[in-house]
């Protein structure tokens, strides 16, 4: 006998239509377009179909007056009860949230009020989102349009155990939902501590005492200074690993792993190097690239002098260097720009040790940013196989195949 098995203790679960289990179904509303007096100082929380991701709400963007919600189809919808996206971009219909204040909604949302002494509208909310695929291909209009309506809603079934069982799977369930956000909670914690301590030995080790670092331009110490040029004759764009036609990165203005634009067959930057984003609101990113790659447009790339300065020393000490641009217009770096920017500069050996200490800090801090999604995503999987495990119950259907095979079994 499994858990569910035992929290029934052979009682019976019937499914039926979400019309006769809810009090109310009913749409939202929005007023004129237009009208933005019905928006101007609102004070009652209005709720879009895409606000359904949060799952629970406790609070919208958007509030409207009491004029906007008399023009309009929109009504009350008292906390606790549910809501359901028949319409919205992206993968948003068919998604389920619980409502948490008293709001009112758009046309796109559904509302489901429910008699907490017959059924806990909790216990609904977890089932429904069990049912997100299903009622995605029972909408009307394929996968992208058309949406469901309230007929649909009304019409779909689904079990209803007692209410002392619904309770206990709505307490597990919320258990593990309350242990991923406390879980997410303390590691973006974690994170943010492990950046400020980052950054403050960063700061420190980058700080020289007069006679500990000489003073150089960039145009000095570097073998090259470069802007990105026109896309390469043959690349393939979008392409994120290395194939034996294209095998060579291209490298854009963008931060991070946006920054790879593609691959092509050959190269420009045969060595190591640091490339700096050199127009629009990212102006002066700067990031290590391994070697063989080719910049293109708005990237200025610097091949450093390794008699003098390391590639990644160069790096961390532009993390503490002004990088400025252009006035007027669009700020843009420029080559001779970049050739006057004057950096410190120790011995070798001097900037080998700051990298290492720098690496470990950045190792610790990175492996919280990269654990925290990974650690999310197998809390949400555990939820997922409870949520299952209890809200997998035999349909009507089932129920009555199995009789039948009893009846002829005892012939």
């Amino acid at each position: 006998m499994n858990f569910l098995e035992r929290l029934l203790d052979g009682v019976a679960v019937e499914w039926k239509p979400l019309g006769e289990v809810a009090e109310k179904i009913y749409s939202g509303g929005t007023p004129k377009t237009g009208m933005a007096e019905y928006w101007v100082d609102g004070s009652i929380p209005w709720m879009s179909s895409g606000e359904v991701n949060l799952e629970t709400v406790y609070e919208t963007e958007k509030f409207i007056t009491e004029a906007g919600l008399k023009n309009s189809s929109a009504k009350f919808v008292p906390k606790n009860s549910l809501v359901i996206a028949l319409a919205g971009q992206g993968k948003t219909r068919g998604k389920v949230a619980r409502l948490r204040i008293d709001l009112t909604t758009n046309q796109s949302l559904a509302s489901l009020t429910f008699d907490e002494s017959k059924v806990n509208s909790d216990y609904v909310y977890h089932f429904l989102k069990t049912q997100y695929e299903n009622l995605r291909q029972i909408s009307s209009g394929g996968d992208t349009r058309g949406g469901l309506n309230l007929q649909m809603i009304s019409n779909y079934k689904l079990p209803i155990p007692p209410l002392k069982v619904q309770a206990e799977i709505v307490r597990i369930l919320d258990t593990f939902t309350e242990l991923t956000a406390e879980l997410t909670t303390e590691l973006t914690a974690e994170l943010i501590d492990r950046k400020k301590q980052y950054n403050y030995y960063r700061d420190r080790l980058l700080t020289f005492e007069k006679g500990e670092a000489e003073w150089k331009t960039l145009g000095e110490i570097c073998s090259s200074i470069s802007a990105g040029g026109d896309l390469p004759k043959n690349f393939a764009k979008g392409q994120v690993d290395p194939t034996d036609e294209f095998p060579y990165p291209i490298y854009a203005n963008a931060t991070g792993d946006n920054g790879l634009y593609g691959f092509t067959d050959g190269y420009k930057i045969e060595s190591d190097a640091v490339t700096i984003s050199a127009r629009g609101a990212k102006i002066g990113y700067h990031a290590v690239r391994e070697g063989k790659f080719t910049p293109i447009i708005r990237l200025i790339t610097l091949v450093s002098n390794k008699n003098v300065v390391s590639t990644k020393y160069l790096n961390c000490i532009l993390d503490m260097t002004p990088i400025g641009g252009t006035d007027g217009g669009i700020p843009q770096l420029t080559v001779p720009t970049v050739k006057k920017i004057s950096i410190p500069l120790p011995p070798l050996a001097e900037q080998a040790r700051i990298v290492a200490l720098l690496d470990k800090f950045d190792t610790l801090t990175t492996s919280i940013r990269e654990g925290l999604p990974r650690e999310i995503a197998l809390r949400q999987k555990q939820y997922e196989y409870y949520r299952d495990l209890l809200l997998t119950f035999p349909k009507p259907e089932e129920v009555e195949a199995h009789l039948n095979s009893m009846e002829k079994s005892h012939g």
